[in-house]
């Protein structure tokens, strides 16, 4: 089993860093560029990809970074339904959306498969700051002032 030390490291995370340059890239010209709103929205979602997966692995426990690949998923099925927007708008050339929609759906997929590995886990949640090998000795107050 790959442990992961940082967020980076995940595959799905690579795979959403390329999804949101792709968007950004593609939204940045041509008629899509102008209608700020489908533009400001694809961005958006590409972004919450890739960061619910680094604020999920980054939380405490592994029902929390569950919860946080099913946003990420979510948020790549809410880039496909925005690029057909812009495909029957005329707004995304249909080379740019097949491109644009295959690369959200790889990481819908990957999701999918990272979070039936994690489940499949589930017994092995990550340490709680309660189960942490620490103690905290508190100051002795001093009479003297």
């Amino acid at each position: 089993m790959t442990t992961f030390r940082r967020f980076e490291e995940i595959e799905v995370w690579q795979t959403a860093r390329e999804l949101a340059k792709a968007v950004y890239q593609t939204t940045g010209q041509g008629a899509l560029a102008k209608d700020f709103g489908l533009k400001d929205q694809l961005r958006r979602a590409a972004v919450s990809v890739m960061s619910n997966i680094a604020e999920g692995f980054e939380n405490q426990t592994l029902a929390q970074f569950i919860s946080y690949l099913y946003r990420a998923r979510g948020s790549a099925g809410e880039i496909r339904s925005q690029l057909y927007v812009a495909l029957d708008t005329g707004m995304l050339p249909a080379a740019d959306f097949e491109r644009l929609a295959s690369l959200s759906e790889s990481c819908s997929r990957q999701l999918a498969k990272f979070i039936a590995y994690l489940e499949s886990q589930r017994d092995h949640g990550r340490l709680r700051e309660s189960q942490a090998p620490y103690s905290i000795e508190l100051p002795t107050s001093d009479s003297s002032g």
